[in-house]
């Protein structure tokens, strides 16, 4: 039977992140997806600048992943009540398709030394000397980063999020808004609460355009798009495509053993703003790291992603109960806009792995009406 010493399953931004990682250790790895690459994914295609942070430390040319996508160095947020700030943030993000994004940093990868291969991965068996693929091959340790609807991670006895720790977001594609060069816009409402629409400006006229709400309020199709068309008025997207968000309002899912999941399929999305890649490539990073421990990989790697975001998860989940109270979210826009530090604070809790600063809760307190 093939053995290698890594495999990953998926080739997105987790398991890109884990190949690279693993390699960095000297593994052989081998990549398995269901997919050929470029394919597209649905997503907000946003980029925030500590997932490139990450990417970096793996050695990767991070200019040549955003290539022909110019910086989107401001955000506009307008709460559920109306209350509107828009602000530079400290460093710029960037908007690029998945399409295009995911088959770059899988080609770093492959280039690194990743083998690839399109397979679609249907049975998944830890045994004593590894894991064992529809019993063709071993692994020495497998990486599950294969999505919100994981294989790896039902075969290793992990349910599917309770629907209100799930989302869904419909997403397309559509001329920017006026005047919306150069800025990411967030909009939520307090129909069907928490719910919000985006547009995200690709830099060549268009935007990336969607809107999202929780499973456990009875999200529909036609739902959605009403979503859309009500926060985003006028918007007439193209390619409309929904996709699941397993929100990370608990404790990481990762079991012990030589299986390991990282991204999506561990859970890893924020559940006050939806943004997984910064969570997809740091988990991956990790694991592909853990790896190294072999059957107690594991338990190394529930340990890393508990060192690196316990206390940010602890945050995040706080703050997504508490915004629950659209009042809540009113006060911390206004606060945001009243000074740039608090306005930073809300950035980084929402789109990397910042924390509930005191600074933040007394400004948002002060902003209650």
């Amino acid at each position: 039977m093939e053995r290698w010493d890594v495999v990953v399953v998926g080739g997105g931004p987790a398991g890109a992140a884990a190949a690279l990682s693993a390699l960095g250790t000297g593994a052989s790895v081998l990549v398995l997806d269901r997919a050929d690459f470029p394919r597209d994914k649905v997503c907000g295609d946003g980029i925030a600048p500590e997932a490139l942070d990450v990417l970096a430390g793996l050695g990767v040319d991070v200019a040549a992943l955003v290539a022909g996508h110019p910086p989107v160095p401001r955000l506009s947020l307008r709460s559920p009540g109306g209350a509107a700030v828009q602000r530079d943030t400290q460093r710029p993000s960037w908007v690029v398709p998945r399409e295009v994004f995911d088959a770059r940093l899988l080609a770093a990868a492959v280039d690194r030394g990743a083998v690839l291969r399109r397979h679609t991965v249907r049975a998944v068996t830890p045994g004593s000397d590894g894991v064992h693929v529809d019993g063709v091959l071993t692994a020495g340790v497998l990486v599950g980063a294969d999505g919100a609807e994981s294989v790896v991670r039902r075969a290793v006895g992990l349910p599917r999020n309770r629907d209100d720790r799930m989302a869904v977001a419909l997403r397309g594609y559509a001329p920017e808004l006026p005047g919306q060069a150069g800025t990411q816009v967030l909009v939520t409402t307090e129909q069907r609460w928490p719910a919000y629409a985006w547009s995200f400006p690709l830099g060549d006229g268009r935007a990336n355009v969607g809107y999202g709400e929780l499973v456990s309020g009875g999200a529909t199709r036609a739902a959605l798009v009403e979503g859309l068309q009500r926060l985003l008025p006028g918007v007439e997207p193209e390619a409309l495509r929904a996709h699941r968000l397993p929100l990370s309002t608990g404790r990481p899912r990762q079991p012990g053993g030589r299986v390991l999941l990282a991204g999506d399929a561990a859970s890893l999305v924020n559940p006050m703003t939806g943004e997984g890649i910064f969570y997809a490539v740091l988990s991956g990073a990790l694991a592909g790291r853990a790896a190294t421990a072999g059957a107690r990989a594991g338990a190394v790697h529930r340990r890393a992603l508990r060192r690196r975001l316990g206390a940010h998860h602890r945050s995040a989940t706080a703050a997504s109960l508490v915004s629950r109270w659209p009042v809540v979210m009113d006060a911390a826009f206004r606060a945001a806009a009243a000074d740039q530090r608090v306005f930073d604070d809300v950035v980084a809790l929402g789109l990397a792995d910042g924390r509930l600063t005191a600074r933040t809760l007394l400004a948002a307190a002060r902003s209650l009406r």
